[in-house]
């Protein structure tokens, strides 16, 4: 090889070498090709889940067809299921270790998380919440107990507490009466809580729903009672906030932040984000705001639509909803 020829292709390699380290610099400087939302410079990813017991309808003779109903929910794109016990049995002393071994297989051959359990008093009978009675009370204990074991046995790690017909005030008990029965109530399921690593997240209910944990504030104020904060928490439900409070459901999630670990997402129309009025981009910014890093299940009640569009519009909604604040 000639001289002049090896100093051309040193000269070309050099020139080379300085126009690749040009080229990552440029890439990692935010000049070029970025994905990234303007300001933060961070992208928000929301944990997102779809709450089961809307595909009751798919029920086969054994009963709820979870392989199916994960299948499905996986496909749609969705990480996580949140699971109503009584899509099992509507007695969860029933519901034997190798069913809970054989659901929470079922969801990990699927590739979705079992975030936890809900509707959790719902087509039980003789457990309440606020009774005067304290045998009630320790019962309800007792079946919190179970739906705990059940909840880490599933995998799950949070249980939202709604049941407002389990709750609501009873005849001569006062509001104060009824928080320091559910305070005993829950107390006494601490320890199981700790020792499973499971949480209760309370879930304020409108009015037109319940007359005890109708707010927020009325949440965090029997959380507090409690006082066991890694294991009693707040559930913040947007059909909910839009029909009991009185602020907008950001400053809601603002003001209640170092309460909150799991989030409902729904219209006030009963259907999916989506379906209705309801503007989903600010309570999205709220959550990127406050750092929300907990989970968030869509959680629809009117079918009407159909089973499969509800669960498709409504995360393929929520995902415009997150990229919009991302490029904002």
């Amino acid at each position: 090889m000639q001289k002049t020829d090896k100093k051309n292709r040193r000269e070309f390699l050099a020139y080379a070498g300085s126009l690749a380290a040009g080229v990552a610099l440029l890439s990692s400087s935010n000049v070029i090709g970025q994905d990234e939302p303007k300001g933060t410079g961070k992208m928000f990813t929301l944990k997102l889940a779809l709450c089961n017991e809307m595909f009751e309808a798919w029920n086969t003779e054994r009963g709820f067809d979870f392989p199916r109903v994960f299948e499905f929910i996986k496909k749609c794109g969705y990480d996580g299921v949140e699971i109503a016990p009584f899509t099992i049995d509507t007695d969860a002393f029933r519901i034997s270790a190798a069913r809970r071994v054989e659901i929470r297989r079922e969801a990990e051959k699927a590739g979705l998380e079992i975030t936890g359990l809900h509707w959790l008093l719902s087509k039980t009978e003789g457990y309440y919440l606020t009774s005067p009675d304290a045998v009630i009370r320790q019962k309800t204990a007792g079946y919190f107990q179970e739906l705990t074991r059940l909840c880490a046995d599933l995998g799950g790690h949070v249980m939202v507490l709604g049941s407002p017909k389990q709750r609501n005030l009873l005849p001569g008990v006062t509001k104060e009466k009824a928080y320091e029965y559910a305070a005993e109530t829950l107390g006494n399921v601490v320890p199981l809580l700790e020792h499973c690593g499971v949480t209760i997240a309370l879930e304020p209910l409108a009015p037109n729903e319940t007359d005890f944990l109708a707010n927020a504030d009325e949440a965090v104020k029997l959380l507090k009672m409690v006082d066991a904060p890694k294991h009693v928490s707040l559930l913040l439900d947007c059909k909910a906030m839009v029909g009991g409070e009185k602020r907008s459901i950001p400053d809601l999630i603002r003001k209640h932040k170092d309460y909150m670990t799991y989030f409902h997402l729904n219209d006030p129309n009963l259907r999916g984000p989506g379906f209705g009025d309801l503007d989903f981009v600010p309570i999205v910014a709220a959550l990127r705001e406050i750092g929300y890093a907990g989970w968030a299940s869509v959680e629809v009640f009117d079918y009407t639509p159909g089973l499969e569009r509800l669960a498709q519009d409504s995360l393929s909604h929520m995902k415009k909803c997150i990229d919009q604040v991302n490029h904002t």
